[in-house]
């Protein structure tokens, strides 16, 4: 039998740039260090600026090569100007992690359809904005590598006080197989990165729960939270091995396989849950 012909070479880090969306703080910022560790030059785009120059600045007093860009993925022109910024400093772009993520939390019947314009517009539509800059890019190079960030969320139902955030990675998990059936034939990767629990500061952006109190539900007991600089590492790993989904902890699989056996008993199992905390 045939070998398995490889689409294309995974990209190597060394001196490549990776341009990361959220990358001054939580897993964006990790992510960053990870990658310059292993010869990356990384461009650290974030909406907060003082953030972003002393994500970079950690970098650069490491020895590491990297730059600030202010960045506000919700407008029309960032990326375009994201894109110009890592050329004009680097000549090259190599990875792009769309990595922006906000919360929000509420009963579905007290969250005000403009939440879930901001969510989405946020989550969801600042990868599409990016696709729109980066990927005639990296098709023209024939190389290169995207990692969007999703969430166990978008795998899976646990709760029902954050369906704008879980509706949007359920989205990115969608655009980013389609992407990768699309892209890898072209030499260009993908990877979705799915988080489980991680210490991260996405709760500070959070504005106050819309309505009445509501217990939030989490993806299982058996998860434990990870630092951020583990899910770095995974990250790096996974563009290295040209890895497609990333799970940062295996034992996600179980939930899935446990749903996709019979999705019925599984939600009503969901349903129990909730009831009962």
């Amino acid at each position: 039998m045939a070998a398995r012909r490889r689409l294309h070479d995974p990209v190597n880090l060394q001196d490549a740039t990776a341009v990361i969306t959220g990358g001054a703080s939580g897993i964006g910022r990790a992510t960053a260090h990870s990658l310059a560790a292993r010869g990356a030059r990384v461009v650290i785009a974030d909406v907060h600026a003082h953030n972003a120059d002393d994500a970079s600045a950690q970098l650069r007093e490491n020895g590491y090569t990297a730059e600030a860009f202010v960045c506000d993925v919700g407008t029309d022109h960032a990326f375009a100007d994201l894109r110009d910024f890592a050329l004009d400093r680097f000549g090259s772009v190599d990875i792009v992690m769309n990595n922006v993520g906000v919360l929000t939390s509420g009963r579905p019947d007290h969250l005000p359809v403009s939440e879930w314009e901001r969510i989405i517009d946020i989550n969801l539509m600042s990868v599409v904005r990016s696709n729109a800059v980066f990927l005639p890019l990296l098709i023209a190079q024939g190389h290169g590598h995207i990692v969007n960030t999703a969430s166990f969320a978008g795998l899976y139902t646990y709760s029902y006080d954050r369906m704008p955030y879980a509706a949007t990675k359920a989205a990115i998990v969608q655009i980013s197989e389609g992407l990768r059936l699309y892209l890898q034939p072209q030499g260009v990767g993908v990877t979705v990165l799915c988080p489980g629990p991680v210490a991260t500061n996405i709760l500070a952006t959070m504005p106050p729960t819309f309505g009445p109190e509501v217990q939030t539900g989490y993806p299982g007991e058996q998860f434990g939270i990870l630092l951020p600089d583990e899910v770095g590492e995974q990250v790096a790993e996974a563009i290295l091995n040209d890895t497609f989904m990333l799970f940062t902890d295996d034992q996600v699989r179980d939930v899935l396989v446990e749903r996709a056996s019979d999705w019925n008993s599984f939600i009503a199992k969901q349903t129990e849950k909730l009831a009962e905390s």
